[in-house]
């Protein structure tokens, strides 16, 4: 496959999700880490890109080390109770210092129109302002946490306001209570708090690992709250900021937010590769289910037609006119994912024969590497069983040409024309020649 061919492919399958993400909105944390990271001027691209694209862009900065750089400078000891910072008087000034810098150096790198960029005669808008009223943590255990902050309220409909206006905005982790006092609050929680605040769609967090690992070690690209909060509980894998980072997308999934994602700032594109592609970049946290099986209707054709053409062409499908399809499309179920149709089947009962053929399963190609239970071509099958049960059926059968071991591994067993309905067996194509299969339910 040639370079054009590859950009052209992954241009059309990411036409969907950026038909999804428009008027989106998406809250997005980029820790101090990431912005010393070399990888912060193309990630500030991306970010641009997904303005421009439509997507309702919140951005949270951190400064965690670039206060640390402040205070040592200063002479001043950093100290800390658990993973908040203790905040005094001395140390309040430094940390304005050092939160102004980073956030004029952000504002900066999206500033001249991004020179050098594809987007480079696009003038991106960022706002920041006095947008976040914080209180004092206040005494934890005996521990005085002086100057050290929550958010107290997020000035959520001005903010609203901006983002109609196609303006990125840009949080600082500072606050200030009602009386005109700093505090120091963690950017982690204050994306987490300005995503619920805002009804957010997705919560994103850049962190220095790209995907989490589970009990044995094997990445995840998708996790329940349950999952996540099983391995935080049980994993010594984790440095302090993956966990904290972990804990309040977490936080954030329990309050809500439909889908929350840490992906790395090591890996140029990884952001443009998680939202716009099936496979994705990094973990997506959601509590909505990783696949929605749905029936199907007359929206659905048109993603039913892209899954099912290249099957059509490989001759793995027998081909269906667009216009059977229509008139079927009650038959059919899918699989949907982030408001995309990633797979389909469809079930053609024949009562008289108390079974059901099951047919047309296609499946993303992005998805079709995925193993076990919650593969999405054993999510629909599943699906088609618990269907043809309700419909007081004793069997399944199929015809396939080229995924016999796959549908043995899945409870089918081989079988002659004989043993189909007369309807369908006096349909029986001898040159093509497929294979019959049957599943007892």
């Amino acid at each position: 496959m040639t370079d054009a061919t590859q950009y052209a492919r992954w241009f059309r399958d990411s036409t969907p999700y950026i038909s999804a993400h428009r008027h989106k909105t998406f809250v997005v944390l980029l820790g101090g880490d990431a912005i010393v990271h070399d990888n912060i001027t193309p990630i500030v691209h991306d970010l641009a890109l997904l303005s421009v694209l439509g997507v309702r862009v919140v951005l949270v900065h951190g400064a965690r080390p670039q206060i640390d750089a402040a205070l040592a400078a200063a002479r001043l000891e950093s100290r800390f109770y658990g993973h908040r910072r203790i905040t005094d008087d001395a140390s309040i000034d430094q940390i304005q210092f050092a939160v102004g810098r980073v956030r004029t150096q952000v504002e900066g790198l999206f500033s001249m129109g991004l020179p050098s960029t594809p987007l480079h005669n696009t003038r991106i808008h960022v706002l920041s302002g006095n947008l976040v009223t914080a209180k004092p943590v206040g005494i934890i255990d005996g521990v005085d946490h002086l100057h050290t902050g929550r958010v107290r309220r997020i000035q959520r409909d001005l903010i609203h306001r901006l983002l109609d206006e196609r303006t990125i905005v840009l949080l600082s982790p500072l606050g200030y209570s009602p009386s005109g006092e700093a505090f120091n609050l963690s950017s982690e929680e204050l994306a987490t708090e300005v995503a619920i605040s805002l009804g957010a769609d997705k919560l994103i967090m850049f962190d220095a690992r790209d995907k989490v690992l589970d009990a044995d070690g094997q990445p995840c690209s998708e996790l329940t709250p349950a999952q996540l909060d099983s391995l935080l509980d049980s994993t010594s894998r984790l440095d302090d900021s993956s966990r904290l980072r972990l804990g309040e997308l977490l936080r954030a999934c329990r309050a809500g937010v439909p889908r929350c994602h840490l992906i790395s700032y090591l890996e140029d594109g990884a952001l443009l590769r998680e939202l716009y592609t099936a496979s994705g970049a990094g973990t997506q946290i959601s509590d909505h289910g990783l696949q929605a099986i749905r029936g199907a209707t007359s929206e659905d054709v048109a993603a039913i037609v892209e899954l099912i053409r290249p099957l059509e062409t490989a001759g793995v499908l027998v081909k269906r006119p667009r216009d059977r399809l229509e008139q079927e499309i009650h038959r059919f179920f899918v699989a949907e994912l982030d408001g995309i149709v990633i797979g389909c089947c469809a079930l053609y009962p024949y009562p008289e024969g108390n079974t059901a053929e099951f047919a047309c399963l296609a499946t993303h190609p992005g998805y079709r590497e995925a193993t076990g239970a919650d593969n999405i071509g054993n999510l629909l099958l599943r699906r088609a069983e618990t269907e043809a049960r309700r419909q007081g059926l004793g069997s399944l059968f199929l015809l396939t040409t080229q995924a016999r071991d796959w549908f043995r591994e899945n409870g089918f067993a081989d079988a002659g024309v004989d043993e189909l309905p007369a309807p369908r067996k006096s349909l029986y194509n001898l040159q093509r020649n497929s294979k019959i299969m049957i599943k007892r339910l």
